[in-house]
């Protein structure tokens, strides 16, 4: 199973590239963002807390344009029809 993924600010730069696609060992949002952070290390520790329990900080991750924060969190169901978007918790809006 393949997932595409949008990375936005920081996250794409550091990447270098707008979009990913991920294969996740199983179909939920916290193993396909452990994937992430195995696949680009410069993301480890920005996309889940140590040991995973939860999003790290206030990264916003969509599926389909719905936080997975009002769906299941980390246990949010994933499949190839998703698009996963993450953006930092520091981009965005004027100030």
């Amino acid at each position: 199973m393949e997932i595409e993924c949008v990375l936005f600010g920081p996250f794409r730069e550091d990447v270098g590239t707008k979009r990913v696609t991920v294969s996740p060992p199983e179909p939920t949002a916290g193993a396909l963002l452990a994937r992430l952070e195995a696949t680009y290390p410069v993301l480890e520790g920005r996309l889940l807390e140590e040991g995973a329990a939860e999003l790290a900080g206030k990264t916003v991750v969509t599926k389909n344009k719905t936080d997975i924060r009002h769906l299941e969190g980390l246990e949010t169901p994933v499949s190839e029809s998703d698009t996963i978007r993450l953006v930092p918790s520091v981009y965005g809006g004027a100030q």
